[in-house]
């Protein structure tokens, strides 16, 4: 059962919706970022959106994304994000292991996280975007 499972409180990851200037537009995407000192295994991440746009509600498909590790200190891109969604609560549950202890934290980008005075340089992949911890 999941209440006998300890979660122990997420340090040191980071989720970042970035987007980058390619010969064919602009093209934004979804990174996780590993600050710790130690790799992460199992790495699972659903994602959906949510929300209401124009006064209807609206629902997106929900994707799931597996990686078997993800390096100290390391970067991988998830997904690719297409900005109509940005109306729309995009949340993302990401969950892995450090040895054998399992971590599991919900990051939620709200619709008005993208508006331009959010929009911010993320160092750690070096484009622009909305950062969460």
């Amino acid at each position: 059962m999941k209440k006998d499972i300890d979660f122990s409180p997420v340090t040191g990851v980071k989720l970042a919706i970035a987007k980058e200037e390619t010969a064919t537009g602009t093209e934004w995407a979804v990174y996780i970022i590993n600050l710790n000192m130690i790799e992460l295994k199992n790495v699972m991440i659903t994602s959906k959106g949510y929300g209401e746009i124009n006064g209807e509600i609206k629902k997106t498909s929900t994707l799931r994304h597996m990686l078997d590790e993800l390096s100290e200190q390391a970067v991988a891109k998830i997904e690719a994000i297409d900005p109509s969604v940005f109306a729309l609560n995009n949340e993302f549950w990401v969950s892995y292991y450090i040895m054998d202890q399992i971590f599991d934290k919900k990051f939620i980008f709200t619709s008005g996280s993208f508006d331009p005075g959010f929009i911010k340089m993320i160092p750690e992949i070096g484009l622009e975007g909305v950062l969460h911890a």
